[in-house]
């Protein structure tokens, strides 16, 4: 596949499943044995799935913008900005109403046109101090 190919499939994660919430969508994006490598997430395709599904209870209008994406052989790495607005419960937190923005980056390994691997290291300790779980560092 090419390095565009690539680029357009990991872009329909991000847009369909994250962005919109169209999960059906992820289906025909991902392979049967598909493995989720991120700490503190489920392996597979369903617990992604869920994953998104916790995301968008808690931050309603979740987005996750892709600022840039590299592509090697089968691999694509993205940094994106997530944003969104705490109105669910978040990780034992009741909604706050708090905005943030954070950065993620993202790899997946890409085989005859499924995703079939995914890392993705979010900054989960600044999310936490912008939703105030966490004390804000003196600048």
């Amino acid at each position: 596949m090419s390095a565009q190919q690539l680029e357009n499939i990991a872009r329909q994660v991000i847009e369909e499943g994250f962005n919109r919430g169209n999960y059906s969508a992820l289906d025909n994006l991902f392979a049967p044995d598909y493995r989720e490598h991120q700490f503190g997430l489920k392996p597979d395709l369903q617990g992604l799935k869920d994953n998104i599904r916790g995301l968008r209870a808690a931050f309603p209008d979740f987005c996750l913008t892709i600022d840039a994406v590299v592509t090697q052989g089968e691999e694509v790495w993205m940094r994106g900005t997530a944003r969104g607005t705490h109105l669910g419960p978040f990780m034992g937190m009741p909604p706050s109403g708090k905005t943030f923005t954070v950065q993620v980056f993202d790899s997946l390994r890409i085989t005859d046109g499924k995703v079939v691997d995914h890392w993705g290291v979010p900054d989960r300790f600044h999310l936490m101090a912008q939703l105030g779980a966490l004390p804000t560092p003196a600048r």
